[in-house]
């Protein structure tokens, strides 16, 4: 099996990995996370370099397979080119000289057909290749697009245990407090903060009452004035 099968199947192992049910099984999800994450990682980086060389190898095959088909059609316009000179030799009562055209019509004819037929022959093994490169292309994307999630994942369960163990002490630390016992410095604690917030209340209270009433004044000689300056109004008027 070559590097590259190799690869491919490591890539596709991974790619189709149920990871909730790996972390389901895992006594340290964390490490779990951190375990494929390197995997991914170490075998994204690995995959990279075989497409780049599989691409490589597929482009220089592609570079080969163009120079046979030139030298293919080269070699024809030779032919036809030595095909029409041996006509025009014969035309002309030239028979051995168009024997010799002929012959190299024949020389000709025979390196396209050679040329063609490798042609015919490394179609299918760079088709194959080709193939090979797309496999990679998406298994990589595949790759990639589970990394990230696993990066999150991670993130976030890193978290969450961060947050059930910060729960955890202070459970430990309250359950050794009696918040039920009014003699204990908690509760008389809380009785003084009942009462603070009684007295602020309070005071809130009074302070809304006194504004309220100096409002109420201060409508009432609104008013007085109101009525004062009409009464004199009406006197001009009588005057």
């Amino acid at each position: 099996m070559t590097q590259k099968q190799t690869i491919l199947g490591r890539i596709s192992q991974l790619a189709r990995a149920n990871v909730n049910a790996l972390l389901d099984r895992a006594e340290d999800p964390e490490k779990m996370l951190d375990q494929l994450i390197r995997d991914y990682t170490n075998s994204i980086a690995e995959a990279e370099e075989a497409v780049a060389q599989t691409i490589a190898n597929v482009r220089m095959a592609e570079s080969d397979l163009q120079a046979d088909r030139d030298a293919a059609a080269e070699w024809g316009r030779k032919a036809a080119a030595a095909s029409a000179k041996a006509e025009e030799l014969r035309s002309k009562g030239d028979p051995d000289g168009a024997f010799k055209f002929d012959d190299l019509a024949r020389v000709a004819l025979g390196r396209q057909i050679q040329h063609e037929n490798d042609v015919k022959a490394m179609e299918p093994s760079i088709h194959a290749q080709n193939q090979t490169v797309e496999q990679l292309k998406s298994g990589l994307v595949t790759m990639k697009t589970k990394l990230e999630d696993l990066k999150s994942r991670r993130a976030t369960l890193v978290a969450r245990a961060r947050s059930v163990e910060a729960q955890s002490k202070v459970q430990d630390a309250m359950s050794s407090i009696d918040v039920m016992d009014p003699s204990s410095d908690l509760a008389r604690w809380e009785e003084n903060i009942r009462k603070q917030e009684a007295v602020v209340q309070g005071r809130a209270e009074a302070q809304s009452a006194t504004l309220e009433d100096q409002f109420a004044e201060l409508e009432t000689s609104s008013a007085d004035s109101e009525i004062e300056a009409r009464l004199r109004a009406l006197k001009e008027q009588q005057g």
